[in-house]
């Protein structure tokens, strides 16, 4: 067993994690300059809070729309995590199924069943009221189409003692992570703040700083705000074979900035941050958004719509140009009332409005810019249905099948960078918890190895051919059966692995079909029931032909 930190071991760990995190904090002021500008133009929820200096709350309640003078990209960037949400984890249905990686495995019920039940577990706590994860996926995906990086923190639900899972989206302000040698992220930096009340609630108050109890205790200073830095990153000295935290993967501790000293150690077997990104560029940690590539026209957008508005204000309500002064002095704006002196003996005005200029043509040029950031966020591409609602069964496919190849790009590396390493941190915590069934003995000795199969709208896009070429070709076929009237074409046909293999594309559960075993029994039981009724209706017939053979004057 090895021996427990000292104190001074403890702090100094504690001042390399504080290091660590401000240069992690100093490196990235560029990005922050960058979030910083899109939050106050598309998603002022975020503005303000990148000053690494201040992260508690910035002027809480105070107005941030005074940069956004238009929608447009505050509601392309909705519309972008609505359809981000949609295509990817929908709330209203089974976006994922768990199935063995052995292909053994594959062929034996009980674990297929097994894990079908998994699945089932999954989406049960997952979706639980407690675990709020669909509004923090929605704010994750609204992150991601902002700033290009989301994050979520899971990790067991701490609630009176109820059993689950809790998600909580973390603000990008907060959150600092690193990359191991292959490009993964493994080491994860939050720098937030808890109310003196807060931090009593969340950690021991034999560990907590003096200065942060007698703030606790103080009706004043109980909701001052103090800092923390939550560091996880690979163990050192990790060792597979061990129970406590030095068998864990991960090593975690939290440390207080007040006086910069560590609280606690503790370990996860798996990651508990999960941190996707829209997309990188080379030698860059940080993912890059669509806002960030739609930037200069929503700079350029605001720019035209103060036009537009200075120019709506002058046509509303019109400078007026006149020879004489003495004239305006004595002119009434007041609707219905006269002018005298507004016009020439002859008819020619002496009063008129101050051209303003082509309206039309500033609408435009904003209608260009709006176009463009919408096909940053991809709305244009998801407006495809809805703008073509009169289109043939065979087009809606295509349409699908066009949808999918654009989408899978950008959506395959959520699945492979956030939900998968997301699944593999809820089993974690089910496990650790006890609400996870017990293995089958295969399944065990495999040591519960498994795939994520998903099954999103975006998955069943790309599997949308497979099956509506086979159905299409199908259909082709029996035309030609019924006017032949010849069913060998039909011979070509595998329904046997045809029929399960296109249930599976479309998502159909595992318990809803029989195996392969209930089949060939049906199809025996069918086979003798025919043989028997076969005979039942040759009987007749067969007495005849006996009652005919019989000799001459024999007695029946």
């Amino acid at each position: 067993m090895k021996p427990q930190k000292s104190k001074t071991q403890r702090d100094k760990e504690a001042d390399e994690t504080i290091r660590a995190q401000e240069a992690l904090m100093t490196s990235r002021g560029n990005w922050e300059q960058t979030w910083e500008a899109i939050a106050l133009r598309i998603f002022t929820n975020y503005a303000g809070h990148f000053q690494t200096h201040n992260l508690s709350n910035p002027a809480s309640g105070q107005q941030r729309t005074t940069e956004m003078v238009d929608t447009t990209g505050a509601n392309a960037l909705i519309r972008f995590a609505a359809a981000m949400e949609s295509m990817l984890t929908p709330r209203n249905s089974r976006w994922h199924h768990l199935g063995p990686s052995d292909s053994v495995l594959k062929r034996d019920r009980s674990t297929r069943l097994w894990f079908e039940n998994l699945t089932n577990v999954l989406f049960e706590y997952r979706y639980a009221p407690k675990a709020n994860y669909a509004s923090q996926k929605h704010e994750e995906y609204m992150g991601l189409g902002a700033f290009g990086t989301g994050c979520q923190f899971i990790d067991p639900l701490q609630f009176f003692g109820e059993k689950g899972i809790r998600y909580r989206n973390m603000h990008l302000g907060q959150i600092y992570f690193k990359e191991n040698h292959q490009g993964i992220i493994d080491t994860a930096y939050r720098r937030f703040s808890y109310t003196a009340r807060q931090a009593v609630q969340r950690f021991r108050k034999e560990v907590l700083p003096a200065a942060i109890l007698d703030d606790a205790d103080s009706a004043k200073n109980s909701e001052k705000p103090h800092f923390f830095i939550h560091c996880v990153k690979p163990r050192g000295d990790y060792d597979a074979g061990r129970l406590d935290l030095y068998g864990m993967r991960y090593e975690s501790h939290y440390v207080s900035l007040t006086e910069r000293t560590m609280l606690g150690e503790h370990g996860y077997h798996t990651f508990p941050y999960t941190i996707s990104r829209y997309v990188t560029a080379p030698n860059e940690t940080y993912g890059r958004s669509p806002a960030m590539m739609a930037l200069p026209s929503l700079r350029l957008l605001n720019e035209q719509k103060k036009i537009y508005i200075k120019q709506g204000h002058r046509i509303s309500d019109p400078i007026l140009l006149a020879h004489d002064e003495g004239i305006l002095d004595m002119v009434s704006l007041r609707p219905g009332s006269g002018v005298a002196g507004g016009v020439s003996a002859d008819g020619k005005l002496l009063v008129q409005p101050l051209p303003t200029g082509n309206v039309g043509v500033t609408l435009e040029m904003m209608q260009e810019e709006k176009e463009a950031i919408n096909d940053f966020f991809l709305v244009s591409l998801f407006q495809i249905l809805v703008d073509t609602p009169a289109m043939t069964a065979t087009e809606v496919v295509e349409r699908a099948r066009e949808k999918g190849a654009l989408l899978s790009p950008t959506m395959g590396r959520q699945q492979s960078e956030a939900l998968g390493p997301q699944i593999e941190r809820e089993i974690d915590v089910l496990q650790s918890l006890g609400l996870v069934p017990p293995m089958p003995p295969m399944l065990l000795q495999a040591r519960g190895e498994y795939t994520v199969q998903y099954d999103s709208p975006l998955s069943r896009m790309a599997k949308a051919e497979e099956s509506a070429g086979f159905m299409q070709t199908l259909d082709w076929v029996k035309e030609i059966v019924a006017v032949t009237q010849n069913p060998e074409p039909l011979d070509h046909f595998n329904f046997d692995v045809a029929i399960p293999g296109v249930a599976e594309n479309r998502g159909v559960p595992e318990s809803w079909m029989n195996s392969a075993a209930s089949v060939e029994q049906k199809r025996k039981g069918r086979q003798q029931a025919q043989q028997t009724q076969q005979m039942i209706d040759a009987a007749p017939a067969a007495a005849s032909a006996m009652k005919t053979m019989m000799p001459k004057g024999r007695a029946a």
